[in-house]
């Protein structure tokens, strides 16, 4: 499996997030904290994104490959990237 970049990361979290109706309905969705619907995973090609619905305490978040973006209405924000070689 190839390393991604972050613009390849961001396209595929985007791309999962549109699969569960897009940024704005994971944002504005939340979840009871021990829900066991509060996270969902998708699996696109090689990667499985793992998506958490925000809570009042914490944000959503979409997690693939080292890389960790808050999910806001209508943008993601980097939070974490893997060390670069």
């Amino acid at each position: 499996m190839m390393p991604l970049n972050e613009t390849q990361a961001r396209a595929l979290a985007l791309e999962a997030l549109d699969q569960l109706g897009g940024p704005r309905t994971v944002y504005r969705s939340p979840r009871h904290p021990f829900s066991p619907a509060g996270t969902r995973t998708l699996r696109i090609g090689a990667y499985d994104i793992r998506i958490r619905y925000g809570e009042i305490s914490s944000p959503a978040v979409v997690e693939l490959a080292g890389y960790v973006f808050e999910i806001r209405d209508d943008d993601l924000i980097l939070l974490f990237a893997p060390p670069q070689p």
